[in-house]
């Protein structure tokens, strides 16, 4: 059977996992490299929509740099407990980070753009991160139909108690 867009790909390594979408990663890389390419034109060369003089450069290296350093250090927790080890017995993942969000891989990758952005601000390279940011709440999504398919009533709870991408906005299902 051939793969589509809404075939879940599944972790060869990791037989624990539910999966994700197909075309997940790929997507993910085509927007962060489109996002990085417009960020870096604009900031440094073109300066098309840059508007960083609104803000002072030290607030903005301090602000940035805290979201970054937060994203990558809850990335890096995120994929240990996903990928450190495999479970002996597949269950929801509610511990760590995932205590907090539902998605903090997703929510990290935000994050990058967002500190990056905080930087160098970019009206264009700003538009693309709302775009990712609705690809990662489409991704998210998908991912959790496969999740409650798999741990129905447990990863329903789970829905309830901790929030999708953003900790502190809990909105549910």
């Amino acid at each position: 059977m051939a793969a589509t867009n809404s075939t879940p790909k599944v972790n060869k390594h990791h037989p624990d996992l539910t999966g994700e979408h197909f075309y997940g990663d790929l997507l993910q890389l085509i927007f962060f490299l489109v996002f990085l390419a417009i960020w870096i034109a604009d900031s440094f060369f073109m300066h098309f929509s840059d508007i960083s003089t609104l803000l002072p450069l030290w607030l903005r290296l301090v602000a940035g740099s805290i979201v970054l350093i937060v994203s990558g250090y809850v990335a890096n927790t995120g994929l240990k407990i996903v990928f450190g080890t495999p479970h002996t017995e597949p269950k929801v993942i509610d511990y760590g980070v995932f205590k907090w969000v539902r998605h903090p891989i997703y929510m990290s990758a935000i994050g990058l753009y967002l500190g990056l952005l905080l930087i160098k601000i970019s009206i264009a390279a700003s538009i693309v991160w709302v775009f990712a940011i609705i690809l990662y709440y489409g991704l998210s999504r998908f991912e959790e139909k496969l999740l409650l398919e798999r741990f129905g009533d447990d990863y329903a709870l789970y829905m309830t108690s901790v929030p999708m991408l953003l900790p502190f906005i809990r909105r549910g299902k």
